[in-house]
């Protein structure tokens, strides 16, 4: 009796271990890089094509329950950082007053307001600006006012131009690399 209990268990076992192993050949998780930094919740590799969640890509990832639809909204939207008149990249260590211009266009979706956005490069964000919109438009230019930043240190900071809609927080839909330099 002892002995058909065994058979079942190792049955039961190798059905499982066997299945496991099919799917582990037909589902593999994997990690994926978007502009060289890891997105966060990966990406799947199935029957030989590769899946990452919309939400990881710059942009206004929407579910609509009742369709069944995913939408994905991602403007074109150019940042220029201006020192006075003269417009800047790269910067030194320390301390700068300065402003961001944004151009927006091909938005095609309703949006309530926009940010601007500074990351240092230990991850730390500061707002530096928002506004909300009063109409829709599809294209448009936000600028900041002039603020001073402290670069306190070398490495790339990022500026981030984020979007909003009334049924969400904000979304990133573009980034500018600044590197501070010794």
């Amino acid at each position: 009796m002892k002995w058909k209990k065994i058979a079942v268990c190792a049955l039961a076992l190798s059905l499982v271990s066997g299945s496991a192993a099919f799917a582990d050949s037909a589902f593999q998780k994997i990690k994926v890089l978007i502009n060289g930094s890891a997105v966060s919740t990966g990406g799947y590799l199935i029957d030989g094509t590769t899946y990452v969640p919309v939400r990881e890509f710059d942009g206004l990832a929407e579910y609509n329950e009742n369709t069944g639809t995913v939408s994905f909204t991602k403007p074109n939207v150019d940042i220029f950082l201006f020192k006075g008149d003269t417009p800047f990249g790269n910067v030194n260590v320390g301390k700068l007053k300065f402003y961001i211009f944004s151009q927006v266009d091909s938005l095609n979706t309703d949006i309530d307001s926009v940010k601007v956005s500074i990351r240092n490069p230990s991850g730390d964000l500061k707002d530096i600006q928002s506004q909300e919109l009063s109409s829709r438009k599809d294209n448009f230019w936000f600028k900041t006012y002039d603020f001073t930043y402290d670069f306190n240190r070398a490495g790339k900071y990022y500026v981030e131009f984020y979007i909003k809609k009334s049924s969400g927080g904000y979304s990133m839909v573009a980034q500018k690399a600044i590197n501070a330099v010794d």
